[in-house]
This record gives C-alpha cells, structure tokens and sequence, in this order.
C-alpha cells in the first residue's frame, strides 16, 4: 500500500504540485512582504479549498451540529477583511457586507444553496481582499494606528497598528483553514494543503 502523507493530498494528483501558486512567492522579504505573503497564501488557500464545489456544496453544513459552511467562511472572511481594512485603518463609514443588528450571524445565516449566493460571496470577498491588499501596499508604514476602542479587533480596546492587524488577520484565516479542511473532507473526501 502507498503512502501519502496527508498534507500532500489536496492536490488532484494527491502529489505536491508545481501548479500550487502558494508555492511561488517572494521569499526573505522585509516584514511587509513576510505579512502580506503570509496573508495573500491564506487567502489562496481558501480559494484553493472551495474549488470546484456546487453551489450546494459550498452552503453545506457538513460538520454538524455546527451551522459553518464553505460559503459561510467566505462570507465571514469578507466581513473580517472589511471590518479591518476599511472601517478600521481606513476609516471609511460603510455598512456590513451580510450581518446586521438584527442578525448578527448572517455571514453564515445567510449562505444558502443558491449560485446567486455564492456568486455574491466571492465578489465581495475579492473586493475586500482587493481593497486590502492595496490599502497595506499604499500604506506608508505598518506602524499607521486605528482606535479600537471597543476591542472589535484584539487591540485590548486601544490603538492598533496595521503590523498587528494583519497578524491577527493571517490568524484568523490560519484558524478557519482548519474549519475548511474539515468541511471540505465531509463533502468529498479532499484533505490536506
């Protein structure tokens, strides 16, 4: 019997592929570039862990009794992305993408098997990324400040520089990774990567 190991088996030939664009990067960079590296693979490997699913795939809830979903973690993350790159550092006044007052988990609520539904879950996750990606390339320095007043981000309910804001962003696709490992596993078996 073969072995594989299991980080090498979400690719289609359950090999290391030279096709993984995670896997051509810069390299000994400056702490901007090691950040946004960091975050940009986070971001590949999502889009990476939802390839080729249905729309029906990507609202399942395959790890119950948990209500997460591949869709609902695109949207979360469009949330996250916006909530700290445009209304935090940026500053900008702009509604939620999917949560409200009145439903708070709508990210995930709110992911239903619809390609219309998903369709608008990866725009608005690329526009956000998009907007990110070219807030922290104008940035002048990761030590540009925010107030976080009421801890919304991690900041212990202060000041908050952009170094640390994409941290804790790079941590919070690093955890729901491992979400998307799980649920992708219980729709069809891929795992690892």
């Amino acid at each position: 019997m073969a072995t594989s190991r299991r980080a090498d088996m979400f690719t289609a030939d359950g090999k290391p592929s030279d096709d993984d664009p995670r896997e051509h990067r810069a390299r000994l960079g400056d702490e901007r570039v090691t950040l946004t590296e960091s975050l940009r693979c986070q971001r590949l490997t999502l889009e990476m862990k939802c390839a080729g699913l249905s729309a029906e795939a990507m609202a399942r809830r395959s790890v119950e009794p948990s209500t997460m979903s591949l869709l609902g973690l695109v949207r979360h993350l469009a949330e996250m992305e916006r909530a700290t790159f445009r209304v935090l550092l940026a500053g900008q006044d702009v509604p939620r993408l999917f949560c409200s007052e009145t439903d708070r988990d709508g990210d995930w609520d709110g992911a239903v098997p619809d390609p219309r539904v998903v369709a608008e879950a990866w725009n608005a996750w690329r526009a956000e990324a998009d907007f990110a990606t070219r807030f922290v390339a104008e940035a002048p320095s990761l030590d540009i400040t925010a107030d976080d007043p009421l801890n919304q981000h991690g900041s212990g309910g202060g000041p908050m520089s952009l170094r640390e804001a994409l941290v804790g962003m790079i941590g919070e696709y690093a955890r729901h990774m491992g979400h998307a490992d799980l649920l992708r596993e219980r729709i069809d078996g891929r795992i690892g990567q």
